[in-house]
């Protein structure tokens, strides 16, 4: 399966949409001091989990957004496995978050920014597509990159 790039697809109206909550939470982040990043996790037109990182509140630097939101969603349909589902996340997976939608069997990823210090969807790696892995995403990149790229400059600028 190649890498599906911003650069090589039209990015749907749903995966605008969807992303656009992804933003929400990843804003919701920002206000409680949080890394800016939101995940959703959605079947059909279901919303089966959402969250956003919560790495500081938890005291846990497992509490990413991806994880939360796969975590939950395994809860709700009973099965770690979640077939025919998309994640949007707001920022590249990085490698624990990759491994984690690997072995979730999660089909098909949708993120906004590019990680370049961490990211593992086509940065630095793609542990998504790995074709020595028993299971590889759909991948498409850039939906709404921009606005997400300005939350994390605004959120990091404040630190300094």
């Amino acid at each position: 399966m190649p890498l599906l790039t911003h650069s090589t697809l039209e990015h749907s109206d749903d995966d605008q949409i969807w992303m656009g909550r992804a933003l929400e939470l990843a804003k919701i982040a920002a206000s409680t001091e949080e890394v800016p990043v939101g995940a959703v996790l959605v079947r059909g037109t279901e919303v089966l989990a959402e969250a956003h990182n919560r790495t500081v509140a938890d005291a846990d630097a497992t509490s990413h957004a991806e994880l939360l939101t796969i975590r939950s969603a395994s809860m709700v349909q009973g099965d770690w496995r979640l077939l025919d589902t998309t994640l949007y996340v707001t920022l590249e997976p990085c490698a624990m978050c990759a491994g984690a939608i690997v072995l979730s069997r999660i089909p098909r990823v949708v993120y906004a920014a590019a990680d370049p210090k961490a990211g593992m969807a086509g940065s630095l790696e793609n542990l998504l597509q790995e074709p020595r892995l028993n299971h590889r995403c759909e991948l498409i990149s850039g939906v709404r990159a921009e606005e997400s790229a300005e939350l994390l400059r605004a959120f990091f600028q404040r630190l300094r």
